[in-house]
This record gives structure tokens, sequence and C-alpha cells, in this order.
């Protein structure tokens, strides 16, 4: 599917599945709203499935969109661009904490290259869509593009659908790029307004020099590109990377096919910003699997009116902190599939 199509699949949550879901949690043996969270969760993929109750979210897929970036340059991470490459070959062996927490959960990972500037073999479970070796440096060009932007939204996207043809009914995203961080504040500060300093985070973990340079990266690229966030496209391109870019065409993919998306972190935030900018409703598809400790994820999160469901100061990626909440997305659906009535058990409802 083109992306001009998979944009207008996308469409609002389904009113009457959503409906029916509350009125079933009514008549489900345990007091109203006693489920918290998981009961408005549980609605909300309803109306995404348009069927109440909605089908159980597995089996479940997690893809990993890899990238460099060229604003390594400026210094704002320790770690040298090569970790990039070598971390790809280490969730290809299985050596991740993604890997492990993935086979807890049973998701398949896909590992994506998108743009690494480190040229890799060929190897099982890697799909080469690598479509340039790394984004230009931000703070002084342009990273990306219009045309790799939309590239990148495309791969993306078929990504997406290749999972959901292979049975995925829960998508969840995972990124690796050394510096990604860095777009993904710029991003966030663009969609949202949010202020350089209130949207950046340590990332790996940068001493107060390294992030005090970091911010001041992020001030001037949004000064020199002023980016319009009426125009995704254009802002993806002047601040942000290639597995932005691509997971934002993945989270779009998954809203067309009306499968549940399951964010991580501050680099998925970043990239669920440019999605709900290019399609409003694909927020609807949108879950927040966890808060992650980069504040940007917060500013996100807010901007999209999303509550995360797990909270354990995370700050890794690959997809961690949605991998943990998977088991939390499945229990609510599990809750209207499974659950009894008062009707049914014999249960006497509440009087009054």
């Amino acid at each position: 599917m083109t992306l001009q199509r998979t944009l207008a699949a996308i469409a609002p949550l389904d009113p009457d599945a959503m409906a029916a879901a509350r009125a079933l949690h009514a008549r489900l043996t345990k007091p109203a709203g006693s489920l918290g969270a998981l009961e408005a969760l549980s609605v909300q993929l309803a109306g995404l499935a348009a069927a109440c109750p909605p089908p159980l979210p597995e089996p479940a897929a997690v893809a990993v969109f890899a990238g460099d970036h060229g604003v390594h340059a400026r210094g704002v991470t320790p770690w040298p661009q090569e970790v990039t490459a070598q971390m790809v070959a280490n969730f290809l062996a299985g050596g991740a904490v993604v890997n492990a927490f993935a086979r807890q959960v049973g998701a398949d990972v896909t590992v994506v290259d998108v743009g690494v500037a480190t040229p890799l073999p060929d190897q099982p479970g890697l799909l080469s869509r690598n479509i340039r070796a790394g984004t230009r440096d931000l703070s002084s060009d342009q990273a990306l593009t219009r045309d790799e932007v939309n590239e990148a939204l495309t791969v993306g996207v078929q990504v997406a659908e290749a999972l959901v043809d292979d049975g995925a009914r829960a998508l969840l995203t995972g990124d690796m790029g050394i510096a990604n961080t860095t777009p993904a504040a710029a991003l966030i500060a663009a969609f949202t307004g949010g202020s350089p300093e209130a949207v950046t985070g340590r990332g790996t973990g940068i001493d107060d020099a390294t992030y005090a340079r970091k911010v001041a990266v992020v001030t001037a690229a949004l000064q020199r590109h002023h980016p319009d966030p009426e125009d995704p496209v254009g802002v993806l391109a002047a601040v942000g990377g290639l597995e932005h870019a691509a997971l934002a065409g993945y989270i779009l993919g998954g809203a067309a096919r009306r499968v549940p998306v399951l964010l991580d972190g501050v680099i998925a935030g970043s990239a669920a910003l440019a999605a709900a900018a290019l399609a409003p409703d694909a927020v609807g598809a949108m879950v927040a699997g966890h808060r992650s400790a980069e504040p940007g994820a917060s500013v996100a999160l807010a901007h999209l009116g999303l509550t995360p469901l797990v909270d354990l100061g995370l700050r890794l990626g690959e997809g961690t902190g949605a991998l943990l909440a998977l088991p939390i997305l499945r229990a609510a659906v599990r809750v209207l599939n499974e659950m009894a009535t008062f009707e049914e058990a014999g249960v006497s409802g509440r009087n009054g």
C-alpha cells in the first residue's frame, strides 16, 4: 500500500464497539471501574477493532529500526557510531535486552537497517532497507531530503503490513541508533513547542558538559530550520532520523490495519508525533507502553493524550518498555473475552 493510501485508510475508533465494551464492563463480575486504566484500554481496543470483545493482541511482533546520525560528530554522546552496527549484530544473535524480553512474552523480533552508516552483511532476520548511510548533521544542514523521508515512511508502512500479513495482531516499536535521542528531542520540540531544555535528556547517561552541548545543538538546529509542525514531512527532513521516519510509517501502517501499536520510549514518542501530524486518527491505534526517563517522552505523550502503562525509569530503547507492557495489553483484552457476567456466574449485582 502506498503512503497516501495508508493515510486514507486510517479511520476513527468505532463508537458503537466502544459503547458495547463499556456496557459489557458494567455487566462483568467486578465493581464498575475497578480495573482502572485497563478498562479504558480495552474500550479503546474494541473501538480500534470495531468489535466487542476485541481480538486478543497476539501474536505480537517488535520491529527494531536502526539508523545513524550525522549530528554524532557534534559530540552529543560518548558512544562511538560503530556501536549501532555492533548492536544490530547483537540483536540478530539474540543477545540484547530486547531479545530476552521478547522471548519472555513470545514476541517475534525483526531488525530493519534503514540507515546504518556501517555496511551490514546480509543475515537471517535482517531487513536491508538502507536509504542512506546515516543522516546529515541536523545542526548545519537538513538531516534528510523530503524524498528520503517519504522513502523511510514507506519502509515503515511496508514492514507493518508484512508483519500483519504474517499474522501479527500487535505491533511494538523498537529502535537503535547512537545519538538518536538528539533528533528525537528536536522533533518533540518542533511538534509540541516545548523548549530544548524541557525535551532534551541525557540519553545513554551523558555528563553535564555533553548534556549542555546536546541542548545547544538542538537549540541551534531549531533556530536554523524553523520546522513547521503543519508540515510533518518537512520537520522529519529538517531534524529527524531515518529510524524516526520509518517508525512513523510503521505506526501509520498499524493504524491503517487497525492493529494496536505499542510505543516504546522517547524515539517512538517523537515518531508518534510525526504520525499523528500526518493522520490524527492514528492516535487511536497507539498505546504508550511506558514512560521513559527521557523528559521529552513525557512531553510527547502529554501532547498525544496518552497515559503510559509502565513507569520504571527505563531509558534503554530497543523496544524493551513496550515488551514489558505487552502482558498488560493482553490482560485488558482478556477481561472482555473471558470474564463472566453477573448473569452467567449467578452473582448478585450491586443494589441501587
